[in-house]
């Protein structure tokens, strides 16, 4: 079968390599799309991060089709369409027990610690797979994962509701999801990114009806006291992945408000706590997803109420590499590879 495979920072490769085989407890998925996330484009260009074994078929956002079952699998059939829940959990922590899986003392992630869904077929337990529904086009089932990580951190971990003012910083895949999300609801969002993102990303939003300011350009701080009458955001999430979010979140939200941080810096964030405490502002975070957040994101996508296909941008496997440095130059908003 083809994979696309990272072999050393900034270089991969389309190989053929072994179809793979089924245990027992197994389904093999046929692939038929697969998206590209922004953890796969950082580690892309950092050489699978420090803990990521290369070489390595990357990718753990995919949807695909059921062509064999092991013999005690019984939650799915052979021609459904399914995606897989990526991070493995152990089912006997703490967490896990809590029902709270998605934050497991014991996770195996596939993509990074297990060869990814970048390949014409991929074997997986059958307890982490998921039917979709064949109303949903395959294109769209591919963003299953990420949705569920925005419906997690909009449905689950804030108290956003209906009339809210709420700031998105980030316009990144998630980012812009949760901002679609939370349009959906009947808040008033503004999203926010750098010059860098207004090659898609914030048009990409802005076509879907909600504002937009670049902060190398605009002052957000004005904006959100204009709306706002000078109160703040009800809510700022971040999606940004970088140690500044998280601090400038501070300074747009109201007292009595909530930040909501998403995205994962790779270096620590310096805030001043006094102002937090003295406005009671919550801090909550909200990262990857359960079951629930899936079941949320397959409803949210039969309802075709967001437009994806604005989202997305279609690549043939040949065309990895370009895939990956468009991501990453802001040239597209989500790469989607077809098999």
């Amino acid at each position: 079968m083809k994979a696309i495979i990272q072999t050393d920072e900034r270089e991969l490769s389309v190989q053929d390599v072994e179809q793979p085989t089924i245990t027992n407890e197994q389904v093999l998925i046929e692939v038929t799309h697969a998206g590209l996330c922004g953890s796969d484009v950082h580690a892309y260009l950092q050489k699978g991060f420090d803990w990521v074994k290369m070489p390595r078929i990357m990718g753990h956002e995919y949807t695909g089709e059921v062509v064999e079952t092991g013999t005690d699998v019984s939650n799915v059939e052979v021609g459904a369409q399914v995606v897989e829940k990526p991070i493995h959990t152990c089912g006997r922590c703490f967490q896990c027990q809590q029902g709270l899986e998605n934050i497991c003392q014991d996770t195996v992630k596939r993509g990074f610690e297990t060869d990814g869904g970048f390949a014409e077929y991929v074997a997986v337990d059958a307890d982490y797979v998921k039917e979709i529904p064949e109303t949903i086009p395959s294109r769209h089932a591919a963003i299953t994962e990420p949705l569920s990580v925005s419906t997690r951190a909009v449905y689950d971990r804030s108290s956003v509701k209906p009339g809210n003012t709420v700031l998105v910083q980030g316009p990144g895949p998630i980012g812009i999801l949760c901002a679609s999300l939370l349009d959906s609801m009947g808040t008033e969002v503004i999203a926010t990114g750098l010059a860098n993102d207004t090659k898609c990303r914030l048009p990409a939003l802005e076509l879907l009806g909600i504002e937009t300011l670049n902060i190398e350009s605009d002052s957000v701080r004005d904006y959100v006291d204009e709306t706002t009458d000078g109160l703040g955001v009800d809510a700022v999430f971040d999606t940004t992945g970088h140690k500044s979010g998280l601090e400038s979140a501070t300074e747009y939200v109201r007292k009595g408000g909530e930040i909501i941080e998403v995205g994962i810096p790779s270096e620590p964030s310096e805030i001043e706590t006094a102002p937090l405490v003295r406005g009671e502002i919550n801090i909550k975070t909200s990262y990857s997803a359960l079951w629930s957040n899936f079941e949320q994101s397959i409803r949210v996508l039969e309802n075709a109420s967001l437009d994806l296909d604005e989202l997305i941008t279609i690549y043939n496997i040949d065309s990895a590499e370009n895939a990956f440095e468009d991501a990453h130059s802001g040239e597209v908003c989500k790469p989607v590879f077809v098999f």
